[in-house]
């Protein structure tokens, strides 16, 4: 039986339990326990954000070292920062004051741009320690393919990607806005094609997958060659195929005509010299340039595809899926996790730079409307030590690779009161929650829910947090 299907039913033991205590009582009396909560259509925080920018730090991530990191020393042994912003809740690793990018004379710029270490700024993010693919599993998931499968669609074996969920949740505003004759971009997966999965319904509604960090091949316009007279000619191709189809037959060609036609709209915007991220263009626009992008973000691979992903928010892309470092560190972790840990400091810290300068065409400033989150397909352990026989770590079915602790940043969090907050809790010593438990479906659908889309029979099991908002 697949995790998809939604019909299977908790151990007989536990039901008997809950249904004797109440769950309000039993939520009182086991905080460990995850209670799925009514599945109610929305948030008040629905629609707060017309942007997302969701991170995967790749290959499992030892959480404890940055995002819950007052915990015991075999969990985090780098240690707890002392240079957390005032009124910060959750544990702030001491890996989070890393900022080689601020120092010396060649980060100069950086430093005028307003860059600060992530520990400094920690009153800005919240986050929950307790993310779990299965709270009412017996055990964690630690597989890297059945891990990444949770973490791409919801599923072991799941279909249909996150980023086409976005897509199919937006087709509406899409569709309002092209009537207007707008085109809006969709959801892009920078890198991943697990996040453009979809079949039947959702299939017109996978996300582009862009394997390099920009558009140069769309430099020219393959129909500007052809004579007025001839560019009508394949869609009239097209159509004819299309009707001498059985009806039964038609969704195949429908779907490669509207890609088509997406294609065609979306190249005009792809040859737009915006969208040339690799230049240091000083040309600025929503209050900032290219060549100030590239010096907050890099112009590594992972810098080059986020300042696009800013970019290509200027076109109504409601969505970007990036991963960023390679954290499997069954090895060396001691040595090399640092390092690793910079380079995604620096990219929390030249986003959040770059979006609190950057201004909305919608009025206010990014910030104010895009939710970064960052994840991982689970957390890390060590069975008891600080670092495993190789100074790295593993993962197998513990509370430490169980619980993925995921930041959330943006003017919502901030907005919301929850800027420096932790939503839930653990035991120092042992990991066991002291509070709340997520499902990592809720924090799926947490995040169409913030974006506006419609999640109507998205992880019916599976409420969007109220937390957030409370």
């Amino acid at each position: 039986m697949s995790d998809s299907d939604d019909t299977k039913s908790v151990t007989l033991g536990r039901r008997r339990l809950l249904q004797g205590l109440g769950a309000g009582a039993a939520a009182l009396a086991f905080p460990h326990l995850w209670l799925p909560g009514e599945a109610r259509a929305q948030t008040a925080g629905f629609g707060a954000v017309r942007h997302l920018i969701y991170i995967r730090l790749s290959g499992g991530f030892r959480f404890t070292t940055a995002f819950n990191g007052d915990v015991a020393e075999e969990f985090n042994p780098f240690g707890r920062s002392s240079k957390r912003a005032p009124g910060t809740e959750w544990g702030v690793g001491e890996l989070l004051e890393g900022a080689t990018w601020l120092e010396g004379e060649e980060s100069k710029a950086r430093r005028e741009l307003g860059m600060k270490t992530v520990a400094s700024f920690s009153n800005e993010m919240c986050v929950l320690p307790c993310v779990d693919h299965e709270p009412f599993s017996a055990r964690a998931d630690g597989g890297h393919g059945t891990g990444l499968e949770r973490f791409l669609t919801g599923y072991v074996g799941g279909a249909t990607g996150f980023l086409t969920l976005v897509n199919y949740g937006l087709r509406e505003r899409v569709k309002e806005a092209a009537s207007r004759g707008i085109t809006l971009l969709p959801a892009f997966s920078l890198g991943e094609a697990g996040m453009a999965t979809g079949a039947g319904d959702y299939a017109t509604y996978r996300p582009p997958v862009l394997e390099g960090s920009g558009f140069e091949n769309f430099s020219e316009d393959p129909d500007s060659s052809l004579p007025d007279w001839a560019r009508p000619l394949p869609g009239k191709v097209d159509a004819r195929f299309r009707d001498k189809l059985h009806t039964a037959l038609r969704g195949g060609v429908e779907t490669y005509q509207q890609t088509r036609k997406a294609t065609q709209d979306y190249g005009k915007i792809f040859r737009d010299p915006l969208l040339r991220v690799n230049t240091d263009s000083t040309d600025v626009v929503d209050g900032i340039s290219n060549k100030d992008l590239r010096t907050l973000l890099g112009t590594d691979t992972t810098g080059q595809r986020a300042t696009l992903a800013l970019r290509l928010f200027h076109f109504g892309c409601p969505a970007v899926f990036l991963n960023q470092g390679g954290y499997d560190f069954h090895s060396r972790e001691n040595a090399e996790l640092p390092g690793e840990l910079d380079a995604a400091n620096r990219l929390v810290s030249g986003l959040r730079t770059a979006l609190q300068k950057m201004q909305h065409p919608e009025g206010g400033t990014y910030w104010d409307k895009t939710l970064v989150v960052l994840g991982s397909e689970f957390g890390r352990t060590t069975g008891g030590s600080r670092f495993n026989s190789a100074n790295g770590s593993d993962h197998g079915p513990d509370l430490a690779t169980r619980w993925m602790s995921m930041p959330f940043m943006g003017g919502v969090i901030t907005g919301a009161g929850k800027g420096g907050k932790s939503l839930g809790s653990v035991n120092a010593s042992n990991l066991k929650a002291t509070g709340q438990v997520y499902s990592y479906r809720s924090v799926l659908k947490t995040m169409l829910d913030m974006l506006g889309a419609d999640h109507q029979g998205v992880f019916p099991a599976d409420a969007p947090i109220q937390d957030f908002f409370a």
